[in-house]
């Protein structure tokens, strides 16, 4: 991967340069996996089963196009520009409709960029897709520290408040001096902070994994005791999501304390993507959107395919980053899903395929100036990647909602 160097605080372009001498290297490790036996029950319980991640492996080692990635890539504008010492990665595309409103959208882990390149022609180019020109948004997409091609940190400090202060920045260097932020998964954590840090420019965030969890519950939640007795049947439905959610978390608890200890995914290509694979969601763990996605050749509705997933897994590889991106669960010590106090404008969509199902009770109080909620019925966890037309149609609603409010005045 190559950049044109100038000045530390310039944005430079960015260009995508995969050596065919890496994706033969990927090939062939691929192709010379050493297997374990099968797991010695029927279901997904001791973890990725052996069917599902041979089959994969056969896919990606013989018939993957791996030329895929860097021309998807390499039809976006990227950018690179260093932030608090270390080298930022970034998707900037802007619309040609000049009163866009300027959106910087986070990933979030097992992810990257590749989450979001479902959502930005139709953000940045509504008319195209059946929506007013006034929906449209100038879009940025930066890579998190230690993501992608961004850079990684040699020492520590590069958790969410850190990247929060350096979305900011990045907007001021691209002369967006009003914009609005958008997260999921770690990405939430990192527009959470935003709104604690409230930067002048930042007018308002959107959100598809809130905070929102009131402080008795998220004890108790935590500690595994029952519930508070005066919870209504919508709060105890989100009480008994969190049991579950924290009961499936052991990946996230062995890169919280052990992100270096993680060898196995730098060295192994099937290792990596068993690891990326084994997180969970609402349905399961392994998360069963994704796992429902090795599956899928082909979408007409924008639903995850197995490409698209591969795409993922194979830029973790191309770029070393399965340890790296692994330590943003060490860098952080606060609490998950538990209110933090963000005052600004706040616009929630739940999803039910998310960790947890938020409800508008716990949202007011979370977020005192809550402009915009709603429950839809379909889309998960990763819901630009999973439903992008529905994501999108969301963005372009809840900011509808905050211009009605008067928030961007």
């Amino acid at each position: 991967m190559s950049s044109t160097v100038e000045t530390a605080t310039e944005v430079r372009p960015f260009h995508v340069d995969v050596p065919q001498e890496e994706l033969d290297d990927l090939r062939r490790r691929i192709q010379a996996t050493r297997w374990p036996e099968r797991e010695t029950v029927p279901d997904q319980s001791q973890g990725v089963q052996l069917a599902a991640i041979e089959a994969l492996a056969r896919y990606w080692g013989t018939e993957y196009d791996f030329g895929r990635l860097e021309s998807t890539l390499s039809g976006l504008p990227q950018f690179m520009t260093e932030i608090d010492g270390l080298d930022i990665h970034f998707i900037h595309v802007r619309s040609q409709h000049e009163d866009a409103l300027p959106l910087i959208v986070n990933h979030g882990w097992p992810g990257s960029i590749i989450e979001q390149l479902k959502i930005i022609d139709r953000l940045t180019d509504p008319t195209a897709h059946g929506a007013s020109a006034a929906d449209a948004f100038h879009l940025v997409i930066p890579s998190m520290p230690g993501y992608a091609f961004s850079g990684k940190p040699t020492s520590t400090g590069w958790g969410p408040e850190r990247m929060a202060r350096a979305w900011d920045e990045l907007m001021k260097r691209l002369d967006y001096g009003r914009y609005v932020a958008q997260g999921g998964d770690w990405g939430a954590f990192v527009v959470d902070q935003m709104g604690l840090q409230a930067p002048q420019g930042l007018l308002a965030i959107h959100t598809n994994m809130p905070a929102t969890v009131p402080a008795d519950v998220d004890k108790a939640s935590l500690s595994g005791d029952p519930p508070p007795s005066d919870l209504s049947a919508e709060e105890r439905r989100a009480y008994e999501q969190l049991i579950r959610t924290y009961a499936q978390v052991e990946y996230a608890r062995m890169m919280a304390a052990r992100p270096q200890t993680l060898y196995g995914i730098a060295d192994s290509p099937v290792g990596l993507a068993a690891w990326l694979l084994d997180h969970n969601d609402a349905d399961g763990q392994p998360a069963a959107a994704v796992v429902s996605a090795l599956d899928r050749t082909t979408s007409d509705t924008g639903e995850l395919t197995r490409d698209e997933v591969l795409d993922n897994i194979t830029l973790y590889w191309l770029t070393n980053t399965g340890v790296s991106a692994s330590r943003l669960y060490w860098e952080y010590k606060g609490g998950f899903f538990n209110s933090k106090g963000v005052s600004i404008p706040v616009a929630i969509t739940v999803f039910p395929g998310e960790q947890y199902q938020a409800p508008r009770s716990w949202a007011e109080r979370a977020y005192p100036n809550l402009i915009y909620f709603n429950e839809v019925n379909k889309g998960g966890h990763f819901a630009a990647w999973e439903q992008p037309q529905l994501f999108t149609e969301e963005l372009r609603a809840a900011f509808r909602s905050l211009r009605q409010e008067g928030s961007f005045s």
